[in-house]
């Protein structure tokens, strides 16, 4: 009131000066990353403590093992803790549990709290869909929303550090670990990046419900040669920092406190003892003060990569290099000593080490508030709010790839048969990487389909079909087709087929499940293909033959309510491919945003960028997606024609819902560099944005153009923006659109 009167009795000129120091400061204090408050008082903190560590102490914190698979801890830990020797433990979890180590931690002479971590990815006991599942919704807030119910169950059960996001760009759908990312565009991804790290850390990660999140993996190691993983990977320094770089600095700019080091060799150099990605780019380019942990075992590995001889010689170029914490393997434990005597590392390196590891800690809040609430454990755990933004996100997830009407399923229907071993699976909908979800906990598709169909229409299943089943006796499949007026076949992989050391030489459906949809789309009844999956698969003969095909991915513990909705018409699918989907395993690798070489692909000419047996063209396009709503683009405007190097424009467009029912749309900008100093894509991304409208709903949708989107690294990789054209477009997938162009001037 007081304030009120203050601001009635100024000019205008001061009101107007005090309202924008009162936008600073409140900008400081709230947008600030995590820590960044009280820097200098950590900072003072770290210090303090590190002067008092001895050697073991100070090796014991750049130390992480593992607990057991279910949680349980081992008995070494407590005897490590309670001698100051260990920093951080991987998998043990649950609030007792944590809180019986933390204590022995707490006994030690120093009294340095544990992390306690865990690969939360995408949801902790209440289990969202697949990252690559949650990025096809093309809505940052769903992301967000899916890391930090994961962030509130973790932090809950004593968990405060999760590995997560998986931010690395994927073009080969061979590799497993396709699903834990954000598909294989940079932008798409980096907004991805920055909402889960937002959603895991919030402003500031000590705070309740929040948890400490984990860039990974630095770097490259979604560019695997063969798909294979944990394979070599060979780079160019372009690629890496127009492509693979961006996610993670998006990652960095939103405050994430930790990076981990990749499995793979990048460029004949290791990513575990390559300097140039953890010094000099990290943290000297970039300026990243958190710290980076291995991978799983990884500093060992540097032995079987060849660059070091032993142990030794692998905790000294792992350390060297700027990797601060060692998981699971104990080289630094057991080296480190011999280290420091002969002077391979230093005590400045080692302590710098110590004092990353300290400072996310006390950045985490731990050392103020260690232990966990064993009571609200049970009451956040599986929250009913947690399971209906599961189910909601699920539902946004959905992708439609066809449909000949045959969707959503007719009121007159009374009888429909379920096929497939997958439909009344409870865990392959879970993915792999589940946290602590049961699969006692998962709602199956047969079971949502059946819940919501009621008394009033017979749900007929035959569990004949899936991913490992190799029989051709389809008999109980094709008596339950023929007795129904739809038939709804569940097809695709099953948990273990995606995500680490899960590789696919093909994209094959697997198991018998082409030969049973042919056997049932040749008994004459409408079949309507679900996917469930964490890659793209060969699909060609589904989008030819069947009715529809709706692509769900592995979607988590709320899966059969989910897949009801969509497919009864409750909810439309809206979500749009996060990859271009090949015809084809031979078309790999294969991305939208490819350059457009000096011979492009023309199917007349012989000589030009083509294969001589498939269509250079993808089974659907990046950006792609149905909807039981229709949509137009319309009215394509450009704010200027020509603007200034470091100006700016409007690209704006309407969109309209022409059906008779209310639907979701994502609009999406393309631009294109005609001429440039280096080679640029065809297309790239610079925007999205997804649009719910009603019926005869228009709405004018609008994207900017400024120096972020339309600059690009140069020659000596300065990010720029040239002079010259630009196309523009504005459509509804990475092909078509409305299109127009300007110039950038001198």
């Amino acid at each position: 009131m007081r304030f009120t009167k203050v601001i009635q009795g100024l000019e205008y000129t001061e009101v107007k000066l005090m309202k924008i120091i009162i936008a600073v400061l409140a900008a400081a204090v709230f947008c600030a990353p995590a820590g960044a408050v009280d820097q200098a008082g950590i900072e003072r903190r770290v210090n303090a403590l590190l002067s008092r560590m001895t050697l073991e102490e100070k090796l014991g914190q750049l130390q992480q093992l593992a607990g057991e698979a279910n949680g349980d801890l081992h008995p070494e830990h407590l005897v490590l803790a309670k001698k100051g020797a260990l920093g951080s433990t991987l998998h043990v979890r649950g609030a007792a549990r944590v809180n019986e180590l933390q204590k022995a931690a707490l006994a030690s002479r120093l009294k340095i709290p544990l992390l306690f971590s865990f690969d939360v990815i995408h949801g902790y006991r209440t289990i969202f869909p697949v990252p690559l599942a949650e990025t096809a919704s093309w809505d940052t807030d769903i992301v967000r929303e899916a890391a930090s119910v994961a962030a509130a169950e973790s932090r809950a059960a004593g968990i405060r550090w999760t590995f997560a996001p998986m931010v690395d760009i994927a073009r080969d759908p061979r590799w497993g670990r396709i699903v834990e990312g954000s598909g294989e565009d940079t932008w798409l991804g980096s907004a991805m990046a920055r909402a889960r790290v937002n959603g895991f850390q919030g402003a500031d990660y000590s705070a309740p419900g929040k948890i400490a999140a984990c860039a990974k993996h630095w770097a490259a190691y979604g560019a695997a040669e063969g798909g294979r993983d944990y394979n070599s990977t060979d780079v160019s320094e372009r690629t890496l920092r127009e492509i693979y770089f961006p996610p993670f600095k998006a990652a960095l700019e939103e405050g994430v406190a930790t990076f981990m080091s990749a499995f793979n060799d990048l460029n004949g150099v290791p990513a575990t003892a390559n300097r140039w990605l953890m010094t000099d780019i990290l943290r000297k380019e970039w300026g990243f003060q958190g710290f980076v942990v291995s991978d799983y075992t990884a500093v060992d590995e540097l032995i079987n990569h060849g660059i070091a001889a032993d142990g030794a010689e692998a905790a000294a170029k792992a350390l060297t290099a700027g990797v601060d914490m060692e998981m699971v393997s104990r080289s630094y434990n057991s080296e480190g000593a011999r280290l420091l005597k002969e002077k391979r590392i230093s005590p400045a390196q080692l302590d710098e080490a110590v004092r990353r590891v300290l400072r996310v800690k006390f950045r985490a809040g731990i050392f103020d508030s260690p232990l966990a609430d064993e009571k609200e454990e049970a009451d956040v755990l599986l929250a009913p709010a947690h399971l209906k933004a599961a189910r909601n996100a699920a539902v946004r997830s959905f992708v439609l790839l066809k449909n000949d009407g045959a969707l959503p399923l007719s009121g007159a229907l009374s009888s429909i048969a379920v096929i497939g071993a997958l439909a009344a699976d409870k865990e392959a909908p879970l993915g792999p990487w589940v946290g602590d979800g049961r699969a006692r906990d998962t709602v199956d598709i047969l079971r949502g389909l059946r819940e919501r169909a009621g008394a009033g229409i017979k749900v007929s299943y035959s569990p004949v079909g899936g991913p490992l089943d190799k029989s051709t006796d389809f008999s109980g499949a094709l008596e339950a087709a023929r007795g129904a007026d739809a038939v709804i076949a569940v097809v695709g992989e099953n948990q273990e087929m995606s995500g680490e050391a899960s590789s696919r030489s093909s994209l094959a459906l697997p198991g018998n499940q082409l030969e049973l949809l042919k056997a049932l789309r040749a008994a004459g009844k409408p079949v309507i293909a679900v996917l469930m999956n964490g890659r793209p698969l060969e699909i060609g003969w589904l989008a030819d033959n069947l009715s529809a095909v709706l692509e769900i991915w592995h979607p988590g513990t709320m899966a059969g309510g989910a897949v009801a909705d969509v497919l009864f018409g409750d909810a439309s699918p809206g979500g749009k491919l996060p990859f271009s989907w090949p015809r084809a395993t031979g078309q790999v690798p294969f991305y939208y945003n490819h350059r457009n070489t000096g011979r492009p692909a023309n199917p007349d000419a012989k000589y030009s960028s083509r294969y001589l047996d498939l269509a250079i063209t993808p089974q659907f396009p990046f950006g792609y997606g149905l909807s039981y709503s229709s949509f137009t683009l319309s009215g394509f405007e450009l704010s200027a024609s020509v603007i200034p190097a470091k100006g700016s424009l409007i690209a704006s467009a309407l969109l309209e819902n022409v059906s008779s029912r209310a639907g979701d749309e994502v609009v999406q900008l393309y631009i294109r560099r005609k001429a440039a100093s280096s080679t640029r894509p065809v297309r790239e991304l610079r925007g999205f944005t997804r649009v719910t409208l009603l019926p005869g709903e228009k709405r004018r949708i609008e994207f900017k153009l400024g120096h972020k989107e339309l600059g690009f690294l140069d020659e000596k990789f300065r990010f720029k923006v040239e002079p010259g054209e630009l196309t523009v477009w504005i459509s509804t997938s990475s092909e078509g659109g409305l299109t127009g162009s300007f110039r950038v001037s001198k």
